[in-house]
């Protein structure tokens, strides 16, 4: 999903960041005018975003700005219609000439044979304690997984990356880091108590990046997320067994 976009402006490689996780959301909740489309066109609703249409279609960024030849950082206006799928027609036409709604998979519903194969990436637990709620496939589940531990423990690196986001200023994600892995890969750590890089910052896979809190929670635990291109996947699917070391 971030391929490319993150590395020419970094306004915008936020920008993206921010929005695709208040979209997805801690919970993972279901907006009330999620957007519908008939054939391969859409038309952009108030509110809208180009990392929201791709959640909904299933069609990767990328592809959108491709297929309707925006570039970053990827602007788009009410009313716009844009083109969801590389067929050469607008719509799908049955024998019988009446028109067929697309159906689309949305973000949430990839089947995990289209996930990353596990070993692609080598991964270290961000957090030592408990996963006290798992990560879930389910329409309004958790896109990542939450664990419980101690005020001021010490929150790592899942892998060697480069710093794209600190901050607050996501409601209900509190002090929040993000480190991108590559073109394809981010990782998310929220409720951080204390912050210990900086945006731009180059870490290792391990090294401490801050301490376990409770910013943006009723409680201290760390919230943990890895995307792949447009699609939060289970962490668990990727890390080692707790306590051990990769094998990749």
């Amino acid at each position: 999903m971030f391929a490319g976009s993150l590395t020419r402006n970094p306004l915008t490689a936020v920008l993206c960041l921010t929005l695709t996780l208040l979209l997805a959301g801690c919970s993972g909740s279901k907006s009330s005018d999620a957007g519908s489309y008939s054939g391969t066109v859409y038309t952009v609703k108030r509110g809208d975003t180009l990392y929201r249409i791709s959640r909904l279609t299933g069609t990767s960024v990328k592809e959108l700005a491709r297929l309707n030849n925006i570039s970053a950082p990827y602007t788009i206006e009410v009313g716009q219609k844009l083109r969801v799928s590389s067929s050469g027609s607008t719509s799908k036409k049955s024998s019988s000439g009446k028109g067929q709604t697309a159906k689309v998979t949305p973000s949430y519903a990839v089947p995990k044979s289209s996930w990353p194969p596990v070993g692609q990436r080598c991964w270290v637990w961000p957090a030592s304690g408990k996963v006290v709620l798992p990560y879930s496939t389910a329409e309004g589940g958790n896109k990542g997984i939450d664990i419980a531990g101690t005020r001021g423990s010490p929150v790592y690196a899942s892998g060697a990356g480069k710093v794209v986001y600190v901050g607050n200023q996501l409601r209900g994600y509190g002090n929040l880091i993000m480190i991108k892995h590559g073109e394809d890969y981010i990782t998310a750590y929220a409720h951080n108590d204390s912050l210990l890089v900086n945006n731009g910052q180059n870490v290792k896979a391990g090294q401490k990046i801050a301490t376990m809190g409770s910013t943006g929670a009723s409680s201290v635990a760390l919230h943990f997320q890895i995307r792949y291109r447009a699609t939060a996947i289970d962490p668990q699917r990727y890390l080692p067994a707790q306590g051990s070391k990769p094998k990749c």
